[in-house]
């Protein structure tokens, strides 16, 4: 039986309190030829701590201490050491189903096929499986519109990378922070040929750490999406018009974003200009989107009411986020 060696790189920054649940679901995984690097990204706490003592216990993990670079950066580094014919990249806060590595492996050694995913994951706030399972294959040009309209969860995370194909490709995470996981599953996608996905939920998202990106809001991030996602539509070789009209679709999109950012920080004044760009272009590129994008009717009808009153479609959707951050600290100890 075939047991190639999987790389598992984990990026890690402030995660202390997170890693002992993240790194057992790993080292406990029911597939056991793991090459496991922990990148301790000039954590401030104990994470580079923690990281060297599970080291030492398992001479399966190796730890890259280094400054602090960001995540991209940290990503990059873990993977120039990995060693495995596939890759997968963790979270330094998320945690595993016992099955994760290999019920993405069964998928991505499937004839022609160089990319595996599953198309939903747990979250903090939705802890139940999947109601039986389902495995397609898609071309590239049919995995790359799910990953960017998109259908399933965008992150780099849940999916599973055939380390050759991203070599040949010369793929990495050299992109600004946020979006930078669509970009970097967009282009293995395209380099892939054939990608297999599946059903099942084996990846535990976590939504209540307070470091995120995720609970702390900033602009930058809007502005960096807009960035990579503009540089996803240049960077495509596959450009036809399901991928380019979903291209289309997400820039509207993060324009939207952008505009729930800056109210969200409440910081209109500051970013007057940007907060005047965004209304403008959720309209000027509405007809577009409109009539290219795949979204089903009812969510055309809901596009055409955030392009008709952009500022009360963000302004609705900081206060619904507000809720769901309520019942995440309610919820909190089910998780931890």
């Amino acid at each position: 039986m075939d047991r190639p060696l999987v790389s598992i790189v984990v990026a890690i920054y402030k995660s202390e309190r997170f890693l002992d649940k993240l790194i057992t679901s790993i080292i406990e995984q029911t597939y056991s030829n793991l090459d496991i690097i922990l990148v301790d990204d000039g954590s401030p706490d104990n994470s580079g701590a923690v990281c060297d003592r599970y080291a030492k216990k398992d001479n399966r993990i190796r730890v890259i201490h280094k400054p602090n670079g960001g995540t991209c950066d940290a990503r990059n580094k873990g993977i120039e050491q990995a060693n495995g014919e596939y890759l997968v990249i963790i979270d330094g806060d998320d945690w595993l189903a016992p099955d994760y590595i290999e019920y993405l492996l069964d998928l991505i050694q499937r004839p022609g096929v160089n990319m595996s995913m599953t198309d939903s994951v747990f979250t903090s706030r939705d802890l139940v499986q999947n109601d039986g399972d389902s495995i397609i294959e898609l071309t590239s040009e049919e995995a790359i519109a799910e990953i960017i309209y998109p259908w399933f969860p965008i992150g780099p995370w849940n999916k599973m990378y055939s380390m050759k194909s991203l070599k040949e490709a010369g793929i990495t995470f050299s992109t600004k922070w946020s979006g930078e996981g669509l970009y970097y599953s967009t282009m293995a996608a395209q380099a892939a040929g054939k990608v297999a996905m599946g059903h099942r939920r084996i990846y535990y998202y976590r939504l209540d750490n307070e470091n995120s990106g995720l609970t702390h809001y900033n602009v930058d991030m809007g502005i960096n999406a807009l960035e990579n996602i503009r540089l996803i539509k240049d960077s495509l070789t596959i450009r036809t018009p399901v991928t380019l009209n979903a291209c289309d679709w997400h820039i509207w999109k993060n324009y939207g974003y952008t505009l729930f950012l800056i109210i969200a920080t409440g910081q209109e004044k500051k970013y007057s200009e940007l907060y005047r760009d965004c209304i403008k272009n959720i309209r000027r590129l509405m007809p577009t989107v409109l009539l290219g994008s795949a979204m089903k009717p009812k969510t055309k009808v809901k596009m055409l009411i955030q392009s008709l009153f952009p500022v009360w479609w963000a302004t609705q959707s900081v206060k619904k986020e507000e809720e769901a951050r309520k019942q995440d600290r309610v919820a909190k100890k089910e998780v931890c």
